[in-house]
């Protein structure tokens, strides 16, 4: 039995192994494209990483989608860092990602999982998540440093 959880699909593979990450791929996509971690240092980006969970999405071998989590795999999970190169949208990756995450074993059963995003609520919410009222009794709070990163030299 695998220590990572893989599951495959035609010729795409989605794997928690840390060995087949394409830092290269990843740093680019975030650094350079996302809107969220626009500057990221590797660094930076090295140390989230060996402290997350993360999801790497392949197609014949090559890096073509990501995602990660921070979580404690017993009652929260926060999803963070999604992506599909952009080459690679428009066949369903995104959905599959989301599904496969969900379905990791040793994520059933939490009590809360949470993310951030600007434009994706429509994927989300196809696989139970809700937007958060924010008014509601005050509850979400933040601390958040918007451009950390273009701060740093």
């Amino acid at each position: 039995m695998s220590l990572h959880y893989e599951v495959k699909k035609e010729d795409f593979l989605i794997s928690t192994d840390p060995v087949l990450l394409e830092m290269d791929v990843i740093h680019g996509y975030l650094s350079g494209e996302s809107y969220w971690a626009q500057g990221i240092p590797l660094p930076v980006l090295q140390k989230a990483l060996s402290n997350s969970l993360c999801f790497g999405l392949y197609r014949e071998g090559h890096q073509v989608g990501f995602a990660r989590l921070v979580t404690d795999k017993a009652t929260f999970a926060y999803l963070a860092d999604v992506f599909i190169l952009p080459e690679q949208r428009g066949r369903g990756l995104s959905k599959w990602l989301i599904e496969v995450i969900q379905s990791h074993p040793e994520l059933q059963g939490l009590r809360r999982w949470m993310l951030m995003t600007r434009d994706a609520q429509g994927l989300y919410k196809q696989f139970g998540w809700t937007v958060l009222d924010e008014d509601a009794r005050q509850r979400s709070m933040q601390r958040h440093f918007k451009d950390i990163y273009q701060k740093q030299d």
